[in-house]
């Protein structure tokens, strides 16, 4: 573990001038956050990457063993017909003959974005536009032997073939809120975490791609006042719970006969297909599929060109697939990976490509929570664990063939890894609560080859402003038998004789963690200054503690995790510090969401409470997350009903606070709406802000100041 030191008087001095340099400002400005090392690229062959330099002029090409400069693959300044300065991305073909830059992004969703793409010739230092079409291009995708890419414009496929310098359009169909090819719509993209699903077969003879039809989705639409005289609409595709969602087929097309092919996959019309991924054998493209309970996931392995399927794959559970679960499957010549939790934790198993389980590779009561990469040459794979704590993560790699497992993060606290192709070297992230990310290069066995990010100034500005100590907590559960995992903050003036009011922090959605040993500043810093302490606890139905505790909310949302929360409040009231009539809750999305659980089941145990951008009814939600945790409202009435912020709303106790985005195409304005209404209706005061044209986070220009602010002022005055 790295440690800073400091000289005793730097160290007082921060002391005595923390409380006037610093405050919600400069921690809303970032002055507290780490650096990050700008994007790593790999290599086909794993032994190099790629890198933007500093003025988004250049890509260069380091080699990963010991940082120097190899080459630079592509210049502004050098390259030929080049008529930009600067560019905001890029992708590198497997060859390196061919560098794509792009500029002129234009975000749509979350993740997905389209912008202008240019190609660079490495070998002629020629630049060009990548078409001459006038719409903007999507997720490129290269090639296994770089001489071709496929794009998305306007929902089609396009194919460019580099060698001829030409394109052909490969789909026709596209259309806006209708059809799309080879991309994905909202909720794939929000709830699959999925952009792309087209891909080249490994012989370079076909792509594969879904088709996504959107007909029937139910359009939603927003407003968008933007100081105009006459606000336009916003409209686009959204299912929500219970709703019809879009169909999905995958295609391949033949790129030398031109001709296109539907696979014939067994899948319900409102089912879903998450992934496509071919094998290392172009005679099997793995397509994936989860029906819509997701409680069941397929994978088949299917002939591109004779069309059929052959199911290789089924797992099945009493509550629900993770579909991030799909992620960790990586094709090896004769075998794949998968995590599966059938032995109440999520583990690692390896499969033979007939289907049949060969062997567990991991096990203990504890969760693999990330599988990185699999080393096809070595037989190794590389996973991210919970094994010392649920809150702490290390990383390991373990022989698929003598079993043997390393422990390769030697910092305890939070690891995660990058790793390169061929999983030959990895960037590990490593922080803890005291300790600003740590950023460091090492080898496949562990081996520290250098430091890439230290913050060491970071650190040092910490150290000034002298923010109070984050101390770990357990208390026990609503139900009495479990024991939550928390932590406390406690003002830097705090004195053990009096009482303080207090807030809870929490977002309590399934599989979600806020209390973990990694190192975050945050605005509840400056509430802690304001005289509160300040609680976190991650109540039952939250991550890395196997599948029975992260799944007990199953189709009951709402209730046991807004228990939990009262049954935390209750248990502070209980110590000697806490004033037990000052009790307050805080949340985000889901959080927002318990907040009003939590408030309207609490007995009045909360005086105070804000939600921000809550869903106030699983009804108003997507069909992917919520049924994944609720099924349809159709299956589940009694859970949706009981679930319901709204029809509890007549049940809340305490001052609230409602704070929403106009433009949030997540958790649409409309939750916020109808449950005013509700509490109107039951003659509930309240009270409710509105951030106009922001989305769901709120964020940009003074957007964030002005949050915070207004939350630690709505403490300060009703508790």
């Amino acid at each position: 573990m790295k440690k800073f030191y400091f000289f005793t008087m730097f160290m007082l001095l921060g002391l005595s001038v923390s409380a006037q340099q610093y405050g919600l400002k400069e921690i809303v400005n970032g002055v507290f956050n780490p650096r990050s090392i700008k994007p790593m690229i790999s290599s086909a062959n794993g032994l190099h990457y790629y890198q933007m330099n500093d003025e988004s002029s250049a890509v260069i090409k380091y080699d990963y063993a010991t940082g120097n400069v190899v080459d630079t693959l592509f210049s502004t300044k050098k390259a030929r017909q080049c008529t930009f300065d600067t560019f905001q991305g890029f992708l590198v073909s497997p060859d390196e003959f061919k560098v794509l830059v792009y500029k002129d992004r234009e975000q749509i969703y979350r993740h997905s974005f389209k912008a202008n793409y240019y190609y660079h010739d490495v070998r002629r230092n020629l630049v060009r536009k990548l078409t001459e079409n006038d719409s903007k291009q999507m997720i490129p995708t290269f090639s296994p032997d770089g001489k071709m890419l496929a794009y998305v414009a306007d929902n089609n496929i396009w194919l460019a073939k580099f060698d001829f310098d030409t394109e052909s359009q490969v789909t026709k169909d596209g259309e806006f809120n209708k059809i799309i090819n080879g991309a994905t719509d909202w909720v794939y993209e929000e709830e699959f975490g999925t952009t792309q699903l087209m891909e080249f077969s490994p012989d370079n003879t076909l792509l594969a791609f879904v088709k996504t039809d959107q007909s029937k989705v139910t359009e939603f639409s927003f407003q968008l006042f933007e100081n105009k005289l006459y606000p336009d609409l916003y409209t686009y595709k959204y299912p929500k719970a219970g709703e019809k969602n879009s169909t999905v087929g995958c295609f391949v097309y033949d790129i030398s006969a031109q001709t296109t092919r539907k696979m014939d996959v067994p899948l319900d019309d409102d089912g879903y297909m998450p992934r496509i991924s071919f094998t290392k054998d172009e005679t099997k493209l793995a397509i994936m599929t989860l029906n819509r309970n997701q409680n069941r996931f397929d994978m088949y392995f299917t002939n591109p060109r004779s069309t059929v399927s052959k199911l290789i794959m089924r797992e099945e559970s009493k509550y629900y697939i993770d579909s991030e679960f799909i992620k960790s499957i990586h094709f090896l010549p004769n075998q794949f990976t998968y995590i599966s939790e059938k032995d109440g934790y999520s583990h690692i198993y390896l499969y033979g490509l007939s289907g049949s389980l060969q062997k567990q590779l991991t096990s203990g009561n504890f969760d693999v929570t990330t599988l990185y990469a699999v080393d096809s040459e070595s037989g190794v794979v590389y996973y991210q664990a919970a094994d010392e704590s649920p809150l702490k993560r290390s990383i390991y790699k373990t022989s698929i063939d003598k079993g043997v497992t390393t422990k390769l993060s030697s910092n305890s606290g939070f690891n995660n890894a990058m790793f390169s192709n061929n999983a030959k070297f990895y960037v590990n992230h490593w922080s803890n609560t005291t300790t600003p990310k740590l950023t460091t290069m090492h080898d496949s066995s562990g081996k520290l080859l250098r430091t890439l990010q230290d913050n060491q100034d970071v650190a040092q500005k910490v150290v000034q402003a002298n923010f109070p100590t984050k101390e770990f907590i357990t208390l026990p559960a609503a139900d009495g038998r479990i024991q939550l995992n928390g932590w406390m903050i406690k003002p830097n003036s705090f004195d053990a004789s009096k009482k303080y009011p207090v807030v809870l922090i929490q977002y309590s959605g399934p599989n979600s963690q806020q209390v973990l040993d990694r190192f975050e500043i945050d605005w509840y810093y400056a509430l802690a200054e304001e005289g509160f302490i300040v609680v976190s606890v991650d109540g039952r139905g939250t991550g890395a503690r196997g599948e029975t505790f992260r799944k007990q909310t199953y189709l009951n949302l709402g209730l046991i995790e807004s228990d939990d929360q009262v049954a935390a409040a209750r248990y502070l009231t209980s110590l000697p510090y806490i004033d037990s009539n000052k009790i307050g809750i805080w949340g985000w999305s889901y959080g927002g969401y318990n907040v009003l659980m939590s408030m309207s089941r609490g007995n009045g145990i909360f005086k105070a409470g804000v939600a921000i951008a809550p869903v106030t009814d699983w009804r108003f939600y997507d069909t992917v997350y919520t049924e994944r945790f609720m099924r349809t409202p159709q299956q589940n009435a009694t859970g949706y009903d009981k679930g319901s912020a709204v029809k509890l709303a007549p049940d809340l106790q305490g001052s609230l606070l409602l704070v929403q985005g106009t433009s949030d195409d997540n958790v649409h304005l409309q939750n916020t709406m109808e449950y005013s209404r509700a509490l109107i209706k039951a003659d509930k005061h309240f009270d409710m802000f509105i951030f106009p044209d922001k989305n769901h986070f709120i964020n940009e220009g003074n957007s964030r100041m002005y949050l915070y602010n207004k939350v630690i002022d709505y403490y300060k005055n009703n508790l």
